[in-house]
């Protein structure tokens, strides 16, 4: 049982030690170390537009270049198979090289793959 009057107090507040920065100033702190990474990341996004548009602008330069060179590609590649379709073809009474099938003689049709291939 209790003794007369209660137990005595236990003074626990006296014993125990300071524990370091407040709640407040650890919330100020995280806030703050939050802002600078948020500008560091704001300003790496706004370089990689940056980075990004310029590397738009290049292709967009270099496009022409690219598209003539593909053409050239192409049109010697028909010419090569022209060549080929006349050695090979040359004994067919009526074969007309180069002719197509098809009524295209008025516009330009980008060859298929199969065409470009080696005979």
């Amino acid at each position: 049982m209790a003794p007369a009057g209660g137990y005595p107090r236990i003074e626990h507040l006296s014993k125990l030690p300071k524990r370091g920065v407040s709640g407040v100033a650890m919330m100020a702190s995280a806030l703050g170390f939050m802002g600078v990474g948020f500008f560091f990341v704001a300003r790496g996004n706004q370089n990689r537009r940056e980075l990004s548009k310029e590397q738009k602008i290049a292709r967009l330069n270099l496009l022409p270049i690219l598209q003539a060179e593909s053409d050239r590609w192409v049109l010697n590649r028909l010419k090569e198979n022209l060549e080929k379709e006349k050695l090979i073809m040359k004994d067919v009474p009526g074969w007309t090289p180069g002719t197509s099938v098809y009524n295209n003689a008025e516009r330009w049709i980008t060859p298929r793959d199969e065409e470009l291939a080696e005979l």
